[in-house]
């Protein structure tokens, strides 16, 4: 491994993470000089000097090799979560050590699960510093990285190849640097759009700041205890469902639909496969809170039921109502589309629905060459032939993804055998949702879940978020070099 080549581009990423940092504390500035001035202040400092320190001691090069690549990834997005922290813990009240991690990697993997008993208690440049990690992580610490290293650069290719799967390339029809600008214009419009619509909707532009960024992000932190429902706002409410729903797709799909003025692109199988899943699991909530007498009328039955759908699919985690008091069978559905979720090539987690229809059509193939041998069978998406080659990793994704959750799962249990969340827990962590079912619902936070438990849940979301590959292959080169 190159170190040098390392260390430079992971001070890139906390450069930024200590761009945003300057901005919190212009917020505090702002309003008086407020509690987290002097957190902020040191945090800025700490950071930058480390992110600046590799640019004036290594000498640069643009060589990069695989192993360098899946080094880069992971250091910068651990670090980032290391020096993310720092603001909260020197902040102090809630956050603890292990409060400030778990606050830090929920907000740069977008997860948006928190330890927070009043989020309105924090000062608002901390709740800006908050909002800033859900963007920095949503776009991506490489993909900012990426907007840095020159076109003409190696490394930009490498990188690109690493940090977007396959899946979310297949839209992109050139090459890796319009693929950085396409997800990052996409990005940085719908953050734009949502500000915008959030203040014709009726909130302060500090709110609808915080909230763009976080709704964009498919984050979910709010400024408020109550999320959104907090505004009790029929306009607020379907604001956020529009860029909840916008920030699920691919982005790619969103690029050439703009570009062109044309709806072909959502013509895509993905989409409709995608679209379809979410009315279903809509439907079936909004009569379940009727039928079971949560809600008292089709309307509010339906804005509910979609809204939290929408929510858990897209991985955002926002609420409008208290889901700890649902019945089984709509809880149920929001753990599974939390699973499903959202598109390849967008700011959601999950197994992702492109993963989950080649899963689909792959058991059908099978079926059809049992019962069918002599027969020609083929798996086809928008009409074009999948090759079998491109189909075998992601099947074994989808099963080291189910092992993960069995695993976190009997490590929490064991930890703490009567830990009621952590089924749920662990599945919306992998799964970068963030709030769960239960005492973890869309209105609760994570705060008195074990220390064990909170650990457990931060590794789930940083796997889940940079997709488990890069983080086994960092961890299969550490040890191939500690067994020489």
């Amino acid at each position: 491994m190159n170190v040098k080549v390392i260390s430079r581009n992971v001070g890139y990423a906390l450069l930024v993470s200590a761009l945003f940092m300057l901005l919190s504390i212009l917020v505090s500035v702002a309003n008086g000089n407020d509690s987290a001035l002097a957190a902020l202040m040191i945090s800025f400092t700490i950071t930058f000097t480390v992110g600046i320190f590799p640019f004036i001691f290594v000498r640069k090069t643009r060589e990069i090799t695989l192993k360098d690549g899946f080094m880069i990834i992971v250091l910068s997005w651990l670090l980032s979560f290391i020096f993310g922290m720092l603001p909260y813990a020197l902040w102090g009240g809630p956050f603890t050590i292990i409060n400030a991690w778990f606050e830090s990697v929920s907000g740069f993997t977008t997860t948006g699960a928190s330890i927070l008993d009043d989020v309105e208690a924090l000062p608002r440049s901390l709740l800006f510093w908050r909002s800033s990690t859900h963007f920095i992580g949503g776009l991506g610490v490489v993909v900012f990285l990426l907007l840095i290293i020159p076109d003409s650069s190696q490394m930009r290719l490498r990188l690109t190849n690493l940090e977007l799967s396959s899946l979310s390339k297949r839209e992109y029809r050139s090459g890796a640097n319009k693929t950085v600008y396409v997800f990052t214009s996409v990005y940085l419009g719908m953050l734009v759009a949502s500000f915008l619509a959030y203040l014709l909707a009726g909130m302060s532009p500090f709110d609808a700041v915080n909230h763009a960024m976080s709704v964009t992000a498919t984050g979910g932190f709010s400024t408020k205890n109550q999320s959104i429902g907090t505004f009790n706002s029929v306009a607020v409410d379907l604001v956020t469902m529009f860029f909840m729903f916008l920030s699920s797709i691919h982005f790619g799909m969103v690029f050439v639909a703009f570009a062109t003025r044309s709806l072909k692109p959502f013509k895509n199988e993905i989409f409709k496969f995608y679209i379809w899943s979410l009315l279903i699991a809509s439907m079936v909530v909004s009569v379940s809170l009727l039928a079971q007498g949560v809600e008292n009328n089709w309307g509010q039955a339906l804005l509910n039921g979609s809204f939290h759908v929408l929510s858990y699919a897209s991985t955002s985690g926002f609420g409008i109502s208290d889901n700890s008091v649902w019945p089984a069978l709509p809880s149920a559905i929001l753990i599974f589309v939390g699973i499903w979720c959202g598109m390849a090539g967008s700011t959601t987690g999950g197994i992702q629905s492109d993963r989950a229809l080649l899963l689909c059509k792959e058991v059908r193939y099978h079926l059809k060459n049992v019962l069918h041998p002599a027969s020609v069978n083929e798996v086809r998406i928008n009409r074009r032939v999948i090759r079998q080659e491109d189909i075998t990793p992601h099947i074994p994704y989808i099963a080291l993804y189910m092992m993960l959750i069995i695993i976190s799962l009997a490590i929490n249990l064991i930890l703490n055998p009567n830990n009621a969340n952590a089924v749920a827990a662990t599945f919306t962590s992998l799964s970068n949702v963030g709030p769960a079912i239960g005492d973890l619902g869309s209105f609760g936070n994570f705060g008195a879940e074990p220390v064990g438990a909170k650990l457990v849940y931060t590794l789930d979301m940083f796997l889940g978020r940079v997709e488990i590959y890069p983080i086994f292959a960092v961890v299969m080169m550490v040890f191939s070099k500690s067994s020489r």
